[in-house]
């Protein structure tokens, strides 16, 4: 009887000491530096910056380049001073806390807009060193006044400049239309985006005293090269979505379905209805073609795209990927984004069927194949889920395809996840690359993948990627280890999503299709990867990454804008829930 109590009373106190480990060594994810002592922190784990959750360091207050939140913090300082001491300030906190998970105490004092409380990071307690930098102002003076003193000479040689992100104007900071704008962010001269152009009240008053910023307005982006058709979505000019399918990336839609004279199968993730879109669909169907689909459970059961049931009504022949008696198959997605037509020509890529996918608001790339062969191979995997084989329950089709078009252009195809498209096609192309690696996706958690792109990196192969915003929030991201390895990374800043999942290598090859760079794109999802080797399209799409790596200020280089902030252009503007957190525009605490 004493043992098994003794025994008892030692899993308790086992127990207990497990728990007060845990609790000591709990951190929170910091989600957003609004100052350098107002910071959002994701206090109940889901990921989204709620209202309750902004943290203010106390007893100690810093200047800030976040114009809403800026205050005469010392009277003798001058606001063009202030502000620009603030950049430093903020750039200082987002160096120590953006991103980073941090152990939080809390004190007894809190305010409407606040919870005051002390962070500490793995370098220690956040408001000594702020104190210690020379940013952090007490009684109305600064506490490190050796430092501060650097501060104020380094600030006065940076070049700011208010940037109105609704207008695309920029101001100086003197300037009252730029103080007063209701969609303005501070930057350094150089971060303009290349379309911005000069307020004329402050800056054009006296000719030929201030050159314009040189701007590169808009490259091509749809190429045709014989049986292959590249259009790629410049979302940098989109800054709302339409259901006027004035895009061309709806338009060849509806000239394909218009053109159609048998069959027309589709592989959709998502559906919204855009009115001449559906039209053509209609008369497909009237004309006697015959039109099957095959889709994702969840997004029209979970309301995630609701008009996926306007389509499917339309549709008799139609497949969704539940599987019975089979949830964790059936919570795996059908992402694929494909449509053949008259088993001659495939129409794919990264793009939903959606609004912000066919008004061109998100960055996308829709690849055309006219070719009877490769429209046979994605016929072989449709009717492969058509027939009620969905994710792991499919068969490889296509081991060691090859197909070489009539133009010399040479194609390979992966489905997943039989095939492994990322490992067997990808990687390799990766660690044979010679000279650049260019990469616009929507996100990359795939850890093999990140390994070759590092390995290439260190080889002094040029690597650039642009990834979006929402990316830092994803689970599994490799963003900060890409980043801690040299490989340079934006983070992109406008209202639409880079959703495109695309790489350029080398002039040479370009992968493109609707797998996400994620375990899940390559082991779970229902996914189609296409590597095209042609040097015309390479080149063509590699210029256009370049403008768009132009277009995002080098500053998000190291720093991450908010999805549905003032830092993304247009995002509080565009009626919609850019961040997931059920917010919009000037409801979501980064827009107000």
């Amino acid at each position: 009887m004493k043992e098994k109590l003794t025994a008892t009373i030692i899993v308790i106190l086992l127990c207990a000491f497990l728990i007060f480990l845990y609790n000591l060594n709990k951190r929170q994810k910091v989600l957003n530096i609004k100052t350098a002592t107002q910071i959002t922190i994701d206090l109940n784990g889901n990921n989204i910056a709620d209202d309750n959750e902004t943290v203010c360091i106390p007893n100690v207050s810093s200047y800030t380049a976040n114009l809403p939140l800026y205050k005469d913090e010392i009277k003798s300082i001058s606001f063009d001073k202030g502000i620009s001491i603030g950049y430093l300030a903020d750039k200082f906190a987002q160096e120590k806390l953006a991103g980073k998970f941090v152990k939080i105490k809390f004190t007894n004092e809190n305010t409407p807009q606040c919870r005051y409380a002390e962070i500490y990071t793995e370098d220690g307690k956040y408001s000594d060193m702020l104190k210690s930098s020379g940013f952090a102002i007490t009684n109305g003076a600064f506490v490190n006044k050796e430092k501060s003193k650097e501060i104020i000479n380094q600030s006065e040689k940076l070049k700011l400049t208010i940037l109105n992100h609704k207008s695309l104007k920029y101001h100086k900071l003197s300037c009252e239309y730029g103080r007063i704008a209701s969609d303005a962010v501070i930057l350094e001269h150089k971060d303009l985006p290349q379309t911005a152009l000069p307020c004329k009240f402050c800056h054009i008053k006296k000719k030929n005293t201030v050159k314009a910023k040189k701007t590169i307005t808009s490259v091509p982006n749809i190429i045709s090269d014989g049986s292959v058709k590249i259009i790629l979505t410049d979302y940098t000019k989109i800054m709302k979505p339409d259901r006027d399918c004035s895009h061309e990336a709806c338009k060849e839609l509806v000239n394909l379905f218009n053109c159609a004279e048998k069959s027309a199968d589709i592989a959709l993730y998502g559906w919204a209805d855009i009115p001449k879109l559906k039209a053509a669909i209609e008369n497909a169907i009237k004309r006697g073609v015959r039109v099957r689909i095959v889709y994702d459970t969840q997004t029209s059961s979970n309301n995630y795209y609701p008009e996926t049931q306007n389509l499917l009504n339309l549709i008799s022949e139609k497949r969704p990927d539940f599987i019975a008696g089979n949830s964790k198959l059936t919570n795996s997605l059908m992402h694929n984004k494909f449509i053949i037509f008259d088993n001659k020509t495939v129409y794919t890529g990264s793009m939903n069927f959606s609004v912000t996918g066919l008004s061109g608001f998100n960055q996308n790339i829709i690849v055309l194949i006219n070719s009877p062969e490769a429209a046979r191979l994605y016929a072989l995997e449709f009717e492969q889920m058509y027939g009620g084989k969905f994710h792991t329950l499919k068969t490889n089709t296509i081991t060691g395809n090859n197909i070489l078009l009539n133009d010399g252009t040479k194609i390979k195809i992966y489905f997943s996840p039989q095939d492994k498209g990322i490992s067997s096609g990808v990687i390799p192309l990766i660690k044979n690359a010679e000279n650049y690696i260019y990469i616009p996706a929507f996100l990359i958690t795939h850890k093999p993948l990140t390994n070759a792109l590092i390995e290439s990196h260190k080889k002094g192969i040029d690597v650039k990627i642009i990834l979006d915003a929402t990316s830092i929030g994803t689970r599994n991201s490799t963003l900060s280890r890409l980043r801690q390895s040299g490989i340079p990374v934006k983070l992109e800043n406008y209202a639409g999503k880079m959703h495109s999942k695309s790489i350029i290598i080398d002039d040479t090859f370009i992968v493109a299709g609707s797998a996400n760079f994620s375990n899940s794109g390559e082991n779970k999802n229902d996914e189609n990867l296409i590597i095209l080797e042609n040097s015309k399209l390479a080149k063509f799409y590699k210029r256009f990454f370049l403008y768009l790596w132009a277009k995002i200020p080098d500053k998000y280089l190291k720093f991450n804008p908010p999805a549905e902030s003032k830092e993304s252009i247009g995002s509080c503007s565009d009626g919609l829930d850019n961040d997931y957190d059920g917010k919009i525009d000037t409801d979501d605490e980064g827009c107000r």
